[in-house]
């Protein structure tokens, strides 16, 4: 019944149209023929699914090899007698292993997925791509099975390969849904749990390496680079009573984490299977001990180096193939749900840092998906990061804004986090990041601005904030591009908070100024409050400067042991007394004293040591004033929020300011950058403050490993608008109303 050319092209794969010959269909005289392609049957026969009664046998194609020598081919086919009108059948197939059984055909199921959501990705405004393409369990006419889709516009043709069929090309050819350059197909009786990939002909005809599904919501443990399909789960949002917690006014202390290396030693009482045979935590452990240890030290959020699945651990997870799948370094996806959970059941925010400005060029990932440059810019002007040897995502295509949205919404709606930290922002807004002259692309108007990162920001952060009110997204942008963290319909970006990279960098090249130079290096200290109110600020002190040769932070100051860690301490009393968010990275909270390793465990039996276990304590008690103080965050990105009181003391490295929440209350935060105690301090108190006042945090105090030289006895008295004060050395110290 079949043209020569059609089967050739069957049996090697090469069918633009299977659905044209594959299952029922009928010839001129009205008669059913069924055909099927199942390579490694010896025996097939068709069966009334109503009945359970066998309608017909079919027979292997043959096809000749040489004159008078054939070859029986895998294609089944046959006439169904008896039969005019299209019938539900299953196929009984005996393999050639003996074994045997009833199967529905993919090829009897017509498409699924409606032409207004194939429309609505192709137009680039498809909330949520995922639930249409990627792979998704369904029961179809009371077959279970899986529904496969895949945008690959250019290709001639598409597979679906996996454990439900050998991971044999031939088995299930895919239909093309021109309208978006999605191909789809129902495979009857694969279930969750299978493995799978893409297999692809490029326009060309040539066969491309099998393709990772870039929908995926799950995926195999690395080395491995199949997805996996995943159970369905009903979507857990953020939960109403979080926003509260995210909003600018609130107190937000961030511990930023590489679960990989966290390894805290408690991690050991819930060791599982999956830890004894990966070497990594699972979610459930890690829910058992993180929260508890997160807000034990009274941080607000944790914040997740990228779990979004990832091919090289080098790369800490900011070389992202997954965008909506959890890594399995970690466990199952559900395990990911209960980490979630236990968070929240302690009032810990969950943040997760997201890469979309860049992708690695893994054969089995997104890079030239389908032949082409699908993903990415094909100019490599616009779409190589030389810095990092990536891709850039076309921000400009449409397909590609539904795929980014669709994953920043995924993990708010879908898991319940409470936001997202963007990666590398600044180097999507420039098109000239990191390029010498002539080897970048203007925009239209021969500007360096990427109008197309700049409108897909905008375009995610208003969808967030009308899908997921209460979420929060966070920039990690290292220029002056004005208008981060302002409202898109002001001309911003949109984004709630901006990290100050300019403000670390400042403060910490002063750190490691010997003492007796500060005075020349004074203003590194106070010229963030130049600008401390043009955007929403996080102050990060990240995983970014423990590595890559920079050392720890205790590395950083100078002196010996005892004026080392002092300097930490004080720096982080700046750090918390100052305007803007706070964020630590993990073993910063105990003075790591080297530098941060991703394949290595936190050195935890550094809390053997009193100093070390002090600048944990005192971490502590800085998160709890924080918290427990308004006029320590409530105004943290106002300008009334803060006042100088001494700014100019360079001679004696003096800072000295008052925090304000706006309704009377108030804190005084004093630091001494030098290693002298300095006597009867005079220090100028603001217009109307009250006259008595009592030290309530002094990094100097011996529980934190200080010397314990204290700005006074009890009660402070104010005389004439003034407080005199024994500044302790290398401290920073804070007071507040008696």
């Amino acid at each position: 019944m079949l043209d020569p050319h059609a089967v050739a092209a069957l049996l090697t794969a090469r069918h633009a149209d299977p659905f044209a010959v594959l299952g029922l269909h009928a010839d001129d005289a009205g008669s059913l023929w069924l055909r099927a392609l199942l390579p490694g049957a010896t025996h097939v026969e068709v069966i009334d699914a109503e009945s359970g009664r066998c309608v017909a046998t079919l027979a292997a194609h043959a096809q000749t090899i040489s004159a008078g020598e054939t070859l029986l081919t895998p294609l089944f086919e046959g006439r169904i007698p008896r039969r005019k009108k299209r019938f539900d059948y299953r196929l009984r197939v005996r393999w050639e292993n003996g074994s045997a059984g009833d199967y529905a055909d993919a090829y009897a199921f017509g498409p699924h997925i409606a032409d207004d959501e194939l429309r609505a990705f192709h137009e680039g405004h498809h909330t949520r791509p995922q639930r249409v393409l990627g792979a998704h369990a369904l029961t179809v006419d009371g077959v279970d099975g899986v529904r496969f889709a895949v945008w690959a516009p250019n290709a001639r043709r598409v597979s679906v390969i996996g454990d439900f069929n050998a991971w044999d090309g031939c088995r299930h050819p895919m239909r093309l849904r021109h309208t978006a350059g999605v191909w789809e197909l129902f495979v009857p009786h694969a279930a969750p749990g299978d493995h799978y990939k893409y297999e692809l002909l490029d326009a060309n005809g040539s066969l491309l390496p099998a393709k990772a599904d870039p929908f995926a919501l799950a995926s195999e443990l690395r080395p491995g680079t199949a997805s996996r399909v995943a159970a369905p789960r009903a979507d857990t949002p953020l939960a109403a009573e979080r926003a509260a917690r995210n909003q600018r006014l609130a107190p937000i202390s961030v511990y930023e984490v590489h679960l990989g290396s966290w390894s805290h030693p408690d991690l050991a009482q819930h060791a599982s299977e999956h830890s004894a045979r990966t070497g990594f935590p699972d979610w459930d452990a890690l829910a058992a001990v993180l929260p508890g240890y997160a807000t034990g030290l009274g941080f607000t959020h944790v914040e997740l180096l990228p779990i979004t699945e990832y091919p090289f651990d080098g790369s800490w997870g900011y070389q992202t193939l997954g965008l909506f799948a959890p890594t399995a370094r970690f466990g199952k996806p559900e395990g990911f749900r209960r980490f979630v959970a236990a968070c929240h059941a302690v009032d810990l925010g969950v943040i997760l840092d997201w890469v979309p400005a860049h992708f690695p060029r893994d054969a089995h990932g997104l890079a030239r998906f389908d032949g082409t440059a699908l993903y990415e810019y094909a100019d490599p002007r616009e779409g190589e990061h030389r810095d990092w040897g990536t891709l850039i995502p076309n921000f400009g295509r449409n397909e590609v804004v539904s795929l980014l949205t669709g994953s920043a919404l995924h993990w708010i709606e879908h898991w319940g986090v409470d936001g997202l930290r963007v990666d590398a922002v600044a180097s999507m807004l420039y098109r000239d990041y990191s390029r010498e002259a002539g080897s970048w692309i203007p925009n239209a108007h021969g500007g360096r601005e990427n109008l197309e990162a700049i409108a897909l920001l905008q375009h995610i952060n208003i969808t967030l904030g009308r899908e997921a009110p209460g979420a929060m997204t966070l920039a990690e942008e290292s220029t002056s591009f004005p208008g981060v963290s302002a409202p898109v319909h002001t001309g911003g970006l949109g984004f709630h908070f901006k990290w100050n990279m300019g403000w670390m960098n400042d403060t910490l090249r002063y750190l490691h100024e010997d003492p007796v130079h500060r005075r020349w290096h004074h203003d590194r200290m106070s010229f963030g409050l130049v600008y401390a109110f043009s955007e929403n600020f996080i102050l990060p002190l990240s995983h970014d400067e423990v590595v890559h040769g920079k050392g720890s932070l205790l590395g950083r100051c100078t002196g010996d042991d005892w004026q080392r860690f002092a300097n930490l301490r004080a720096y982080y009393g700046f750090m918390w007394g100052h305007p803007g968010k706070k964020l630590l990275f993990m073993g910063q909270e105990f003075a790591q004293p080297g530098e941060w390793q991703h394949d290595e465990a936190l050195p935890w039996a550094l809390l053997d040591d009193a100093r070390h276990a002090g600048v944990r304590t005192l971490i502590r008690d800085l998160n709890a004033l924080y918290r427990s103080a308004p006029s320590m965050h409530v105004l943290d990105c106002e300008a009334a929020g803060f006042e100088w009181l001494v700014g100019d003391d360079r001679d004696q490295s003096v800072f000295a300011w008052a925090r304000h929440d706006g309704h009377g209350d108030m804190t005084i935060v004093v630091c001494n950058f030098t290693p002298v105690p300095r006597e009867a301090y005079r220090l100028p108190l603001p217009a109307g403050a009250p006259t008595r006042w009592h030290e309530v945090l002094n990094t100097d105090a011996a529980p934190y490993g200080g010397s314990g030289v204290s700005t006074g006895d009890g009660l402070l008295q104010a005389k004439n608008g003034s407080l005199l004060l024994t500044l302790p050395p290398l401290a920073t110290v804070m007071l507040r109303p008696a």
